[in-house]
């Protein structure tokens, strides 16, 4: 199995689980590496594509997740023997004109494919159109994935609102929806740890302006106030399980296509993005009760009773474990 990073890695920890058999996982980036340690049997890095004959060892199976379309990947794996599936496949809005651009090239990818597993309709069509063939949707595997708590902290007795993986201009941009919400307990969880310091001189200034409490994760810890920066990584799971409301970044500025809605709402929270969400209509549309909407709405919103985003049932994982045990089965 094959993912590039730490999401597409960790999506992988429940399939592997369903399948019962020996797996190896390969990832692109140090991040992934690390998790594919602690899900595969073996766990490697995958290499530049001249070096693939050389690196990869036969398997009865090729699973790989989502867009990494690799040529030589595929075709060394087929040249070894092996059924080569890609899982949880999609195209965003945003990049289907760049593939189509290279059809000629996707189409050679894609013959060397045996099945395509969907997220949705949409993107089985525009997989079809670049050459993919035996393509089945069957949703988004990462609704099996269930978020690990890694601290548990005490609930604070007031609400709590996450403004979760925000970017560049956001944090500016959504602290003026709480102007008048210090009953409230803000946590702001920044996506890129290069901006902890230039973030946290914004809400202290902020704090400062508003006579909040500020506290900083990485300098006091954890512990309830008006306004909490949470500069740790990896612990954003762990704000999801104390928050009532979750505000995802990365969709109130263009560019970045939103995040995943799944870890919030898997802890009932209210869930509020942007509008800005090209990269994830997959994820969205695995939910109901979420509120897509403009910065200036967020503050009326939040006035009102919200009810928690809510899974929509359907097993992601099944088609591809049924279809992976009878290539398994055969010698």
């Amino acid at each position: 199995m094959h993912g590039c990073s730490l999401g597409e890695v960790n999506a992988l920890r429940p399939l592997k689980e369903r399948l019962g058999c020996k797996v190896s996982v390969s990832a692109t980036t140090q991040t992934g590496h690390t998790a594919a340690l602690g899900i595969g049997d073996e766990a490697r890095y995958l290499p530049f594509e001249v070096l693939l004959p050389f690196w990869m060892r036969k398997h009865k199976m090729l699973l790989v997740m989502e867009a990494e379309l690799w040529l030589m990947l595929f075709v060394v794996a087929k040249w070894r023997g092996m059924t080569t599936v890609l899982i949880n496949a999609r195209i965003s809005d945003k990049s289907y004109t760049s593939y189509v651009r290279f059809r000629w090239l996707y189409r050679i990818i894609f013959a060397h494919i045996d099945k395509v597993f969907a997220q949705t309709e949409a993107d089985k069509i525009r997989l079809l159109s670049l050459g993919a063939k035996e393509v089945v949707v069957n949703g988004n595997i990462k609704t099996a994935q269930i978020p690990r708590v890694k601290i548990s902290y005490e609930k604070p007795k007031r609400r709590v609102i996450v403004l979760a993986s925000t970017h560049e201009g956001e944090e500016a941009l959504l602290l003026e929806a709480f102007e008048k919400k210090p009953q409230d307990m803000l946590i702001v969880v920044p996506r890129h740890p290069e901006r902890f310091e230039k973030v946290d001189a914004l809400l202290g200034a902020k704090a400062q302006k508003e006579r909040w409490e500020y506290r900083r994760f990485s300098k006091e810890g954890f512990g309830e106030c008006d306004l909490f920066l949470c500069d740790t990584m990896g612990a954003l799971v762990d704000m999801y399980a104390l928050a009532d409301v979750t505000v995802l970044g990365g969709s109130f500025v263009e560019g970045v296509g939103g995040h995943n809605p799944l870890e919030p709402a898997f802890f009932g929270n209210a869930v509020i993005s942007g509008k800005h969400v090209f990269n994830q209509h997959a994820l969205f549309d695995q939910l109901d009760n979420v509120h897509k909407v403009d910065v200036q709405e967020i503050a009326p919103l939040l006035d009102q009773p919200l009810c928690s985003a809510s899974l929509k049932t359907k097993d992601a994982l099944g088609p591809i474990v049924h279809y992976a045990a009878r290539v398994l089965e055969k010698p």
